[in-house]
């Protein structure tokens, strides 16, 4: 359904404007929803569902309210998009997974629940890898990076990293078990916010490890991931691993600055053995925070690399624990890439689990030293910039890739750390830079106060892809 808006809707809006104009009354959520629903077209294959009625549908009743005078906050229907291993009651849920081709959830995931209930219209599902993990599976779309066609969008949460970036939702739901929320944040130059494990509850949520799954958002800005944390975070009564804390106002800070916010930067860890783009930007990020008034302090982490590799074994041993419904009884209706690692998986030993666990605790035990004196950490979210992909790469066997590529990733999923990713640049060849914000538990609201004052004085996150047709 095409429906005329009274002004032309840019899709690049963020959540924080879009709220604006529809409380204001200039935009209605069915214009915005439709707007959306008309530009996802499957060029760059983001969407593995959408769910067109059922967004309409809260659309209408949003506005129903707003004529009302009855607002659900800042998220009162804006268009947003999850991940499609959050369940959504009565619509296919798959993980990317062939084995998984059939199920539909008979029930919300508490995620999708609280964004629901905090006005949002859910457009759709995103797609990802299989399982979360590194590859597709054949027989599904793998999204397209809306920079660069022939570049990685980042693995897993790789649908919500795309349709953000593209004005294809104004914000998304994706998933970090080992970087994947910060993989496509980086390769799709958007905001990710990793929230500290146990702020936000799994509970609907198909698993890939869970000692290490965490669910965030991306968004266009910082204060967007802000609002939609806001609306997920919180105990969850069916995931007794989420944190019975209240939630802090995450966005009560945006307007301190960065004067006295003591930032750590291990040079020799977030700029040796890494691409040189990536290096040099993450430098210069040091010097814009510290003329920004933050106070830039040396720190020293130890060789992280060895405790990274022990990641593969966590996960992939977990990841059989979560799918023992259909692993090894449904092995054939997985893909290449994702049978490769459950069969890894099965073949770890408790010893070698145990062992890998003790590597996860020292490298924890580093990360509480370093913190001692600082407030935030900073590094780049990833070692490089997107990477030429090709299909075998895409869909074809298992590929080993090294804790180099993981670096600025695993440490903070081992040890359950918030972090922030937002764009502070692009390459010689026009693609986004990431920078990594990471703070101690339950630090996401300092994150996002901090994040939020470099975004403003650099406006990296003005900058859109114009890869697809009508961008």
């Amino acid at each position: 359904m095409r429906i005329a808006t009274r002004m032309p809707l840019d899709p690049f809006l963020t959540i924080t404007e879009l709220a604006r104009l529809i409380a204001s009354g200039e935009v209605s959520s069915v214009e915005a929803t439709a707007a959306m629903l008309d530009r996802v077209d499957g060029r760059l294959k983001s969407y593995a569902t959408v769910m067109a009625d059922h967004a309409m549908a809260a659309a209408e009743r949003a506005d129903r309210e707003s004529a009302a005078a009855t607002s659900r906050g800042l998220l009162h229907g804006v268009p947003v998009a999850v991940k499609d291993l959050c369940f959504t009651k009565g619509v296919r849920t798959i993980g990317g997974s062939g084995a998984l081709a059939d199920h539909v959830p008979d029930f919300d995931g508490t995620a999708v629940a609280k964004l629901e209930a905090a006005g949002v219209v859910l457009l759709g599902k995103l797609n990802l890898t299989e399982g979360a993990m590194g590859g597709y599976h054949p027989d599904f779309d793998a999204p397209v990076n809306p920079w660069d066609a022939d570049r990685r969008t980042g693995a897993s949460s790789s649908g919500s990293g795309v349709a953000t970036a593209a004005g294809l939702c104004f914000g998304s739901l994706g998933s970090d078990t080992g970087g994947s929320i910060r993989f496509p944040a980086a390769a799709c130059g958007t905001v990710g916010l990793k929230p500290t494990w146990g702020r936000v509850s799994r509970y609907g949520v198909l698993p890939l490890a869970d000692s290490l799954d965490h669910v965030g958002p991306l968004t266009r800005c910082v204060a967007d991931a802000g609002i939609m944390l806001q609306a997920i975070a919180g105990h969850g009564p069916n995931d007794p691993t989420s944190l019975p804390l209240a939630v802090p106002d995450m966005l009560g800070g945006l307007d301190r600055g960065l004067e006295g916010i003591r930032f750590g930067y291990d040079e020799r860890y977030a700029t040796h053995d890494i691409d040189e783009e990536v290096a040099a930007g993450v430098s210069k990020a040091v010097g814009e925070l510290a003329s920004l008034g933050a106070k830039a302090r040396p720190v020293e982490l130890p060789d992280m690399d060895p405790l990274v590799a022990a990641w593969p074994t966590l996960c992939s041993a977990e990841a059989v624990a979560s799918h023992r419904a259909t692993y090894p009884s449904r092995r054939d209706d997985y893909g290449p890439w994702f049978q490769g690692w459950l069969d890894r998986g099965a073949s770890i030993t408790a010893a070698e689990y145990a062992e890998a666990n003790t590597l996860r605790l020292q490298s924890n035990g580093h990360l509480r030293r370093v913190f001692e004196d600082i407030d935030i950490l900073l590094c780049p979210s990833v070692s490089a910039p997107p990477q030429p992909v090709t299909k075998e790469s895409l869909c074809g066997p298992m590929q080993e890739r090294g804790a180099r590529f993981q670096r600025f990733t695993v440490p903070f999923d081992y040890s359950g750390a918030p972090t922030l990713s937002l764009p502070y640049g692009t390459t010689r060849d026009h693609l986004p830079l990431s920078l990594q914000l990471v703070g101690r538990h339950l630090a996401e609201p300092l994150l996002i106060q901090a994040g939020h004052v470099y975004e403003q004085a650099t406006r990296w996150h003005q900058l859109h892809p114009r890869l697809h047709p009508r961008l």
